[in-house]
């Protein structure tokens, strides 16, 4: 907004409201499944900022809250199938943030009105579907161009230096097998 005025306002109130509404759905869907964990709410909050990123200048508190309820849901189910198959995504960037962060792109598309913020545009929901098409060619393009970099220095990688370390490593612990120290020695 560069300025502390009532859109800058209305942006942080949006902010926390998607962080919150996302970070208290993942703590109901992990109590759901099993039971809800510090990590998990959290991890849950910072999708819901995630996915807010870019509307939270678009768009009205209520409209955060739908967008958080909603990144939750799609990274939390993410998570647990990625936890299913034999993915190796030691962090769950791709579920958290690619995931909810696509979701906010398009949901940007969805519920930005030019009454919050005139600088922008209408969404769907207050009756135009150019925004959603033009988050639409957006979100593609970044997938398309993240896809293709992404596996073309993979590759380069496992040609020179390896992606993996082997099976010994893994099991004793990156932390000890490549730093040689462990991050949380101190905590039980």
């Amino acid at each position: 907004a560069l300025g502390a005025d009532g859109l800058a306002s209305s942006a942080f109130v949006c902010t926390y409201s998607s962080g919150a509404a996302a970070g208290i759905t993942w703590m109901l869907l992990s109590w759901a499944y099993r039971r809800p964990t510090l990590l998990g709410t959290v991890t849950g909050a910072v999708v819901g900022l995630a996915a807010v990123t870019p509307a939270a200048g678009y768009i009205t508190p209520m409209a955060a809250i739908v967008i958080g309820i909603v990144a939750a849901f799609i990274s939390y189910y993410a998570m647990l199938w990625r936890n299913k198959s034999r993915l190796d995504e030691s962090l769950d960037v791709f579920a958290c943030h690619g995931l909810g962060g696509t979701w906010g792109t398009l949901a940007a598309g969805i519920f930005a009105s030019t009454s919050v913020n005139a600088a922008g545009a209408n969404g769907i929901i207050t009756g135009s579907f150019v925004l959603f098409t033009n988050q639409l060619i957006g979100v593609l393009s970044v997938w398309a161009f993240s896809f293709i970099v992404s596996y073309g220095l993979a590759k380069l990688l496992s040609v020179t230096l390896g992606l993996r370390v082997n099976r010994t490593e893994e099991s004793i612990g990156l932390d000890v097998s490549q730093h040689g120290e462990r991050a949380y020695g101190g905590l039980r």
